[in-house]
């Protein structure tokens, strides 16, 4: 099987600089949070091979087209395109993601 080509939205590039700020601020370390991010990413990149492997995100009973991947307190938002794995949003687990990533009310 081809493993699928690892794609990063604008958004998605934006919440890694977040994730970098936050865990920067929390370990006063740059060893520490360059180590994060290199974990957090290798999370990701584990998947391009089997991408399905993900836990699909499901909103009201539907699949979204979205699946996710957890690590520590993060979740990794993304979608298959043809050959492409596009991850749209990478955030703490605690936001309301669902009203993130689709501006629901709820």
């Amino acid at each position: 099987m081809m493993d699928f080509i690892l794609e990063y939205s604008p958004e998605a590039i934006r919440d890694l600089n977040d994730v970098f700020n936050d865990v920067l601020t929390a370990s006063s370390s740059l060893e520490v949070t360059h180590k994060y991010l290199d974990e957090l990413q290798d999370e990701i990149e584990s998947l391009v091979t089997h991408p399905k492997t993900g836990t699909p995100l499901y909103y009201e009973d539907l699949f979204t087209g979205y699946y996710y991947v957890r690590f520590k307190e993060y979740l990794s938002f993304y979608r298959l395109e043809d050959n492409k794995m596009l991850v749209d949003r990478i955030l703490f687990r605690k936001r309301d993601y669902i009203r993130i990533l689709f501006g629901t009310k709820d």
